[in-house]
């Protein structure tokens, strides 16, 4: 049998996780020298309250080849075969340390996956190759899913500010927006993996109205849509959002979900984005 293996980062709910039994694997969020496990010792608000209170923004690190091997080795010794789908390599070194776990196993059966997304994005990777397992396919036809997959798949985000990211190191292409008005909310976008900018809103209010119409114009022409609301600490302008989009477009699956410490690192609290893609 296949085992799917993510990330912390998926941000998929609690219950699709157990229903098909993925494996998630954490990063690590550092405060100094306290080190935590991303969704295992530290939780949402823990996490938010001291990062607008530290006085230095805390680090993050991918897991070590090491801790793959241990996901990866019982896994297989029992006979399965495993497909790992991790965070985008342009914004994490995790596909780096899995694939440095197989050249640890060389015998054993895994196939690592760089979906060039992340949060939802690589959630709804995660979700479709869990149902096609289900439906009995083997790799090689969920890899092609997902490569499909990917060209149908938007993620938009806005950010309260680009501090977060400017000093996490994973601003990408949106570093050209540094310097604009205070005033300015900035959309962005996640493309071939990189955080890159979109608009520039110069309210709130209108940056998430800006962000439910664009992806309204891009799946508009599908029958069905999945579409996903996350945010840092706004669930109520994110239900709001949900709402929105349900009322839009032909929803087959949504849900709204809080990004955890790995993720809050780099974006800061104040974030919502949607992650879509259209059958």
């Amino acid at each position: 049998m296949i085992k799917i293996v993510t990330d912390s980062t998926c941000d998929l709910p609690l219950e699709v996780i157990e229903q098909y039994d993925v494996t998630v694997v954490p990063l690590s969020v550092h405060f100094g020298t306290e080190s935590f496990l991303d969704g295992v010792n530290i939780s949402k608000d823990q996490f938010f309250q001291r990062l607008t209170t530290a006085p230095q923004l805390p680090t993050t690190s991918q897991p070590s080849a090491g801790d793959f091997c241990e996901v990866f080795g019982p896994l297989t010794e029992a006979g399965h075969e495993v497909l790992g789908i991790f965070i985008s390599s342009e914004l994490s070194g995790t596909c780096a340390s899995a694939h440095a776990a197989c050249g640890l196993l060389p015998e054993a059966p895994v196939t690592v996956i760089d979906p060039r997304t992340t949060s939802a994005g690589l959630g709804w990777m995660v979700w479709e190759a869990a149902r096609m397992v289900e439906a009995g396919a083997d790799v090689a036809t969920i890899q092609a899913r997902l490569e499909e997959m990917s060209g149908r798949l938007r993620v938009y985000f806005v950010v309260d500010t680009l501090e977060y990211l400017q000093k996490g190191g994973r601003i990408g292409g949106a570093r050209a927006l540094l310097g604009t008005m205070l005033k300015i909310k900035p959309l962005l976008m996640l493309q071939e993996g990189r955080v890159e900018p979109l608009e520039q809103v110069r309210t709130r209010r209108k940056a998430l109205q800006r962000l439910i119409d664009l992806i309204t114009e891009e799946m508009g022409g599908y029958s069905e849509v999945s579409a996903a609301v996350l945010h840092a600490q706004v669930e109520d302008e994110a239900k709001a959002v949900a709402e929105k989009l349900q009322a839009a477009l032909p929803c087959k699956r949504s849900f709204v979900s809080e990004i955890g410490p790995a993720l809050g690192t780099h974006t800061g609290p104040g974030v919502i984005g949607i992650a879509a893609y259209g059958d």
